[in-house]
């Protein structure tokens, strides 16, 4: 598949670090699966992924204070 941003590069499965803030709460989700151009660098969640995370970042901001890192492995 190639990059949707460049138009160039190659897709390939990895992984990555999700980073958001919410209600001055900062939450790093690690390992999420991710489509990552090998051209521009560019990464792209699939929709299941980004479902996953916004169901795993509203359970979380019920119970976190500060900062919140957790595997997305685990957690999805």
């Amino acid at each position: 598949m190639k990059c949707m941003s460049c138009k160039y590069g190659e897709m390939h499965e990895e992984t990555t670090t999700y980073f958001t803030q919410c209600n001055n709460c900062y939450i790093i989700i690690e390992n999420v699966p991710c489509l990552k151009c090998d051209q521009c660098g560019e990464e792209f969640l699939t929709a299941s992924v980004a479902d996953k995370i916004d169901g795993i970042l509203d359970s979380i901001e019920k119970i976190a204070s500060k900062i919140f890192i957790l595997d997305y492995g685990k957690a999805a």
